[in-house]
């Protein structure tokens, strides 16, 4: 792997060391991809064992016979190829909105790497012509929906797959072309598909697995945000930080509490705000800051419990049917001259799917305890009396930030309204595939989930720097919460006269997405303040 300013250049594919920080490297910024020496060489030995199959006669699920509920039909030895080029055209069958660029990117990617691992058994020209397509920029046009999780993403698959053949449609430089067209941008010339490569292609976790990649990167980046903003409206609202005390944690030893606890003690430290009412009388602040740690740590763990799925599944082979080389397999003579092709289960979405519902019900907690602190620096039944109602002057003349709470309590409910988990069988195939994951609908889901609690932590973000503009002028805010501050006044001016706050809020969710918060906080506060 090759790295410019902290950020992979080049991704090397082995088919054993993928991870989400790459996945989102090439995805999105443009990382260019190269295979492995080793990996080609295993690519090349899976090809022989399978060409061995073929010659061999016998009945192998996906390289003479028909597929799902037509398992039992045989196919003519001149039809193989055919059989692999129709298994594309017919899977084809997507809907829905168009995959972003950097989502089919991802899907490419990594089921470049699942093919790398050398239990695939396609030829290294189409895996030359998947790497081309990267690094050339040539994306096919991919619909999001139609993909049950199992036998892993296949219509979405497909929609890639078929461009291979100069058939479909893929974008290149923001023009729609022809399949055709698009490889011949790239100077690539279509492929006629070989025995076992149709289904090599489409058979695995991929729309699942490239959405969950980048999801894994930027939920972890919306959870440092949650912190920032958390500590943040602590200040705003005279609120302390003894409920992050280090003893605290050490009671209840949870690692995510503990994080989230340690990261609001960095971003307040130094803050004269939090020293001038450290002898106050208030006995307890409410629970969406005093419970900061233990909510936003769950989630925390939670996404971590992800990310654990995802990075065993980004060097995993999801194909069906899988080709051993010999003496791999037990049962199977050891240190026979015999491959085994093995039809079996690891195109199920499952390991994936259930950790994603997981997950978006996790973020939703998120927003909610997010929303309940924006109301709390809003609400003039709740607010400290330092600040005034909907954090504007003139309140009743004035409507302030009052919306801004709506527009949060829309994203939560919309949140909340997606919980219900997409891991809901519905037999397809004649009942022969008679259990599926609907792995990608989880990830579709947790995708517009994150998307609308990065948009409730920027409207936090947005309303603690509006009050923060009612404190006390000669106490300095915390190191982190301060440049927290000065990041949200760049892209946010403080509020007087009453305006449309669309912009406002959108600059606040850019802050969180974007990253330009995490490295304007991080850059302001020492490592380690225990």
């Amino acid at each position: 792997m090759s790295e410019e300013g902290g950020r992979p250049t080049e991704v090397v594919l082995d088919g054993e060391s993928l991870t989400p920080a790459e996945v989102a490297a090439v995805a999105r910024d443009g990382a260019t991809v190269r295979v492995a020496d080793a990996a080609r060489e295993a690519v090349r030995e899976a090809r022989a064992r399978v060409v061995a199959a073929v010659e061999s006669g016998e009945a192998v699920y996906g390289l003479n016979t028909g597929f799902g509920h037509l398992v039992d039909t045989r196919i003519a030895p001149e039809d193989v190829e055919a059989l692999q080029t129709n298994l594309v055209r017919s899977h084809a069958a997507g809907v829905g909105r168009r995959l972003t660029a950097a989502e089919v990117r991802g899907v490419m990617l990594t089921r470049v790497n699942a093919l790398v691992k050398g239990y695939s058994g396609v030829r290294e020209v189409v895996i030359d012509h998947l790497v081309t397509m990267l690094n050339e920029g040539v994306h096919p046009v991919v619909p999001a929906q139609g993909s049950l999780g199992a036998s892993g993403d296949l219509a979405p698959l497909a929609h890639v797959a078929i461009v291979l053949l100069g058939e479909g449609q893929a974008t290149v430089d923001g023009n729609d072309l022809s399949g055709e067209e698009a490889l011949a941008r790239a100077g690539l010339d279509p492929l006629r598909l070989a025995p076992k490569e149709g289904l090599a292609l489409i058979n695995g976790t991929q729309l699942t697995l490239a959405l969950a990649a980048l999801l894994v990167v930027d939920a972890e980046r919306v959870l440092h945000a949650a912190d920032v903003a958390g500590a943040l409206t602590t200040e705003v609202t005279m609120s302390t930080t003894a409920n992050c005390d280090p003893a605290v944690n050490d009671v209840r030893p949870h690692p995510g509490q503990a994080e989230s606890a340690a990261n609001v003690r960095r971003f307040t430290a130094g803050s004269e705000v939090i020293e001038s009412h450290r002898n106050c009388d208030r006995v307890q602040d409410a629970y969406s800051i005093r419970c900061l740690p233990q909510v936003h740590g769950a989630v925390r763990e939670a996404v971590g419990h992800l990310r654990e799925a995802v990075e065993i599944e980004l060097n995993s082979a999801t194909d069906n049917p899988l080709v051993f080389p010999p003496g791999a397999v037990a049962g199977r003579a050891s240190g026979g001259d015999e491959a085994a092709v093995l039809s079996a289960g690891n195109f199920h979405g499952a390991p994936l799917a259930h950790r994603l519902d997981y997950v978006a019900g996790a973020l939703t907690d998120l927003a909610a305890v997010c929303e309940r602190r924006v109301d709390r620096m809003l609400n003039p039944e709740l607010q400290e009396a330092h600040l005034p109602p909907f954090l504007t002057e003139k309140s009743g003349l004035r409507s302030g930030y009052m919306i801004a709470q709506y527009t949060a309590a829309s994203l939560l409910n919309e949140c909340r309204s997606l919980g219900r988990p997409a891991t809901d069988s519905t037999p397809v195939s004649g009942g022969q595939e008679d259990h599926v994951s609907m792995s990608g609908q989880s990830a579709l889901t947790a995708r517009t989930v994150l998307d609308d609690v990065a948009t409730v932590v920027g409207v936090e973000l947005a309303c603690g720097a509006q009050a923060a503009e009612f404190l006390d002028p000669g106490l300095a805010l915390g190191d982190g919460t301060a440049a927290a501050y000065d990041a949200v006044r760049e892209v946010v001016p403080k509020l007087v006269e009453d305006r449309p706050l669309d912009a406002d809020l959108r600059a606040g969710e850019r802050l969180v997405t974007s990253g330009a918060l995490h490295d304007a906080v991080e850059a302001a506060v020492a490592t380690d303040t225990d």
